[in-house]
């Protein structure tokens, strides 16, 4: 990497922790740094600008590699940063919380933490519902919640407010945060980082073949770089299962 490359990677990364200084002081370890990619529209190749962001719309991008997708949504509220979460491994980490000039945009793999549902080309079992939704919850209760990320593949639940903790359902962890960069002289935003449990290299050893026809490419690991696409859901996946 360039040496102009590199202090850019360093910068992001100390931005990504700088509204949450607890970062560094617990979990920092779980914050895993890639290189910096800006986020372009899917149909324009124009920067993604956060005031094209669709309040309770959910868009797909890839990241940290080009198979791996991952959800940005424009909460409509801002949202600040959370208290401890845990990995699967019972590794603690802090969320830094919303990004863009209200604070109110957040970023999580799209790869849930139960049985690594995701969205595909073809259907995605795995959506955001931005009004009131009834689930279950870790007590065995229904109750009704708005703004929940759901997977319908096993019914787990989290909150993207909160770091995408697990309101729900088997998943064992919360979905692993995506850092964004938000640069308010370009209005624009660069992904930099994951936040918490990764589950990478077993997407990849499940799905490997599937992905291969899905991105009709055979480099399904490639990192993430330059540029990443983003398009709403609605579009990515043809089908979108509401359970």
């Amino acid at each position: 990497m360039k040496r102009r490359g590199f202090v850019k990677l360093c910068a992001s990364a100390v931005a990504s922790v700088s509204a949450s200084p607890e970062l560094l002081a617990e979990g920092a370890r779980k914050l895993q740094t890639y290189e910096r990619v800006k986020l372009i529209d899917h149909q324009t190749r124009e920067p993604v600008r956060a005031s094209s962001l669709e309040v309770g719309e959910a868009y797909v991008f890839h990241y940290p590699y080009v198979t791996t997708p991952c959800f940005i949504i424009d909460l409509g509220r801002p949202v600040k940063a959370n208290g401890r979460l845990l990995t699967r491994d019972r590794e603690s980490y802090r969320w830094p919380g919303g990004s863009g000039p209200k604070h109110s945009v957040v970023s999580f793999s799209a790869i849930c933490a139960h049985k690594m549902s995701h969205p595909a080309p073809s259907v995605s079992f795995i959506n955001y519902r931005h009004g009131r939704t009834s689930y279950r919850n870790n007590d065995e209760e229904i109750v009704e919640s708005e703004n929940v990320i759901y997977c319908c593949s096993e019914r787990s639940v989290y909150d993207p407010a909160r770091g995408a903790l697990v309101l729900g359902g088997p998943a064992p962890q919360p979905l692993a945060a995506i850092a964004l960069d938000y640069v308010p002289e370009e209005d624009s935003f660069y992904a930099t980082a994951t936040i918490g449990g990764e589950m990478f290299d077993r997407y990849f050893t499940t799905f490997g073949k599937r992905l291969v026809l899905d991105h009709e490419r055979l480099d399904i690991h490639r990192a993430a770089s330059g540029t990443a696409d983003l398009i709403r859901l609605k579009d990515f996946s043809r089908k979108q299962v509401m359970c």
